[in-house]
């Protein structure tokens, strides 16, 4: 087993593998950018290790300084999270190259499913549905337009080195696909430091459903049921859950049997998600292949009982699988929300500023999955995703009611979040039925405001504003946190109109 493993990532997942590595007796070091000095997954690791500038490029997507502090913290393996290299084959041989164990797959499998067009070209060899799309990258806006006539509009631009949802453009017309393809690659650069893109056929209104894989190094291979995944804004997800409404006995069995037959396809090994559309007609084709650790893992690990990035880390060592599909049955109903620095009232606009105060909740079945604190700055150079909140309940029923009341008591103070938003989906009288799809949040959600908010989170809002400024006033030189940062939502505006006393009011 490895003695220390180095996390090449931030945020909510480096906390969630720094905690496995502990729980299996495994030193960790932290990388962080100049903006993540102060950052959880830093206080949390063994060692921390600067790797540059805030801007991505400059740190969590450099490679070479990735790979020397490796090598100076003296690490045996790195694991990449999602996003940034997770799933750049590049890096993976880099490491393989280095003597540094990548916790993932092959690089070769890697390349194939990493590369989300060349993994459409596999699985429509192997005989795997797939939907209409471009089977080469095209060198020229004409290649595009001219492949966007033969798909047939409406088409999708997709990044072809990454996923969640980041490059995905809708396009209806001609006119909108330069546009479409000039944004979709620039926002490609970004997130994985590959600018490709290539279009599929749109499917209107499809459900999102993935199954997840697991695979040795010895060949072995099971799934570990599906996740629903149909909740989702700007094509990413944003509230997850297993076992799916929309699966009966016979369709799961089946689209379980082509998700191994995809991965076996692909020589696959660790951890990995194919992902499908479900049309109305029950008709399923293959999406593509995430090669890594999903964000909505934990919904799989509560009805499963099986920790993933342990797995991860137990199959990139060498270990073999110690369970055979037989072994493995869903039990209850698991939900996750995703909680990001958001201002879902000012279409989702990113949210930056000192979370003032921080009331994560607890009881039975609820699990949060969070790499901040009180007082931590967030910064706005990365993904806005701040914490997941996930439940598990013996019914879906019970599920929903559990993550409606955990919403409730979930409490981020100096800074605009997602958290009521999220409760009023998981209320929705169609998301309760289970009636979901991919344009859920457009059919239902447009121009949606608060409609309420509690008089205790005021009172702690004017608790943690008050505090805030008494100790930004004990710092000399320093005024009120409300003077030093107004560009930063303060948490009386986070909580809407109010008023202290008077005929009608509980008073503070």
């Amino acid at each position: 087993m490895f003695k220390k493993v180095l996390i090449a990532n931030r945020g909510e997942i480096a906390v969630r593998v720094i905690r496995a590595c502990r729980e299996m007796g495994i030193a960790t070091v932290a990388v962080h950018s100049e903006a993540d000095r102060q950052s959880l997954h830093v206080q949390l690791a063994d060692e921390a290790v600067p790797i540059g500038p805030a801007p991505a490029a400059e740190s969590y997507l450099n490679m070479g300084r990735i790979i020397r502090a490796t090598h100076d913290t003296g690490s045996e393996a790195i694991h990449p999270g999602y996003g940034f290299l997770a799933e750049n084959a590049d890096f993976a041989r880099l490491c393989e190259k280095e003597g540094i164990v990548f916790i993932g797959p092959n690089s070769g499998a890697l390349a194939l499913v990493g590369d989300k067009v060349r993994a459409r070209q596999t699985m429509e060899k192997a005989g795997i549905p797939i939907i209409p799309g471009m089977k080469a990258i095209p060198k020229s806006v004409t290649e595009f337009e001219a492949a966007a006539r033969s798909i047939g509009y409406p088409v999708i631009v997709k990044a072809s080195a990454g996923g969640g949802g980041k490059g995905m453009r809708i396009v209806r017309g001609e006119k909108d696909l330069r546009p479409a393809l000039e944004a979709g690659m620039r926002e490609a650069k970004s997130a994985f430091g590959d600018e490709s893109v290539y279009l599929e056929k749109y499917i209107e209104e499809p459900r999102h459903v993935e199954f997840q894989v697991l695979a040795d190094n010895a060949g072995a291979m099971v799934h570990l049921f599906e996740r629903e995944c149909s909740i989702q804004r700007r094509h990413q997800k944003i509230v997850e859950e297993t076992p799916s409404p929309a699966l009966d006995p016979d369709l799961r069995a089946r689209m379980a049997e082509t998700a191994i037959k995809a991965m076996k396809a692909a020589g696959y090994n660790n951890a990995g998600t194919v992902e499908f559309l479900l049309d109305k007609d029950r008709n399923f084709y293959f999406l593509e292949v995430n090669a890594r650790l999903q964000v909505e893992h934990p919904v799989t690990e509560l009805v499963t009982g099986v920790d993933l990035v342990r797995r991860q880390i137990l199959i990139a060592a060498g270990e073999k699988l110690t369970f055979r599909q037989e072994d493995l049955c869903q039990r209850g109903h698991a939900l996750e929300c995703r909680i990001y620095a958001e201002d879902p009232e000012n279409n989702f606009l990113p949210s930056p500023g000192k979370i003032l105060f921080l009331k994560e909740p607890q009881g039975p079945g609820v699990r949060s999955d969070g790499g901040i604190y009180s007082g931590w700055e967030v910064p706005i150079y990365y993904d806005p995703i701040l914490a997941k909140l996930i439940v598990w309940a013996e019914d879906r029923e019970t599920a929903c009611r559990r993550m409606a009341a955990a919403l409730d008591d979930f409490v981020i103070l100096g800074i605009h979040t997602t958290i009521g938003f999220l409760k009023d989906i998981i209320n929705h009288p169609e998301f309760r039925s289970g009636r979901t799809n991919t344009a859920f949040i457009k059919n239902y959600f447009e121009g949606w405001k608060e409609s309420g908010k509690s008089e205790d989170k005021l009172r702690l809002a004017l608790a943690a504003a008050a505090f805030d400024d008494l100790a930004a006033e004990a710092r000399p030189g320093v005024g009120s946190a409300r003077e030093a940062k107004q560009d930063v939502a303060a948490p009386w505006k986070t909580l809407g109109r109010w008023r202290i006393g008077g005929a009608g009011s509980h008073g503070i």
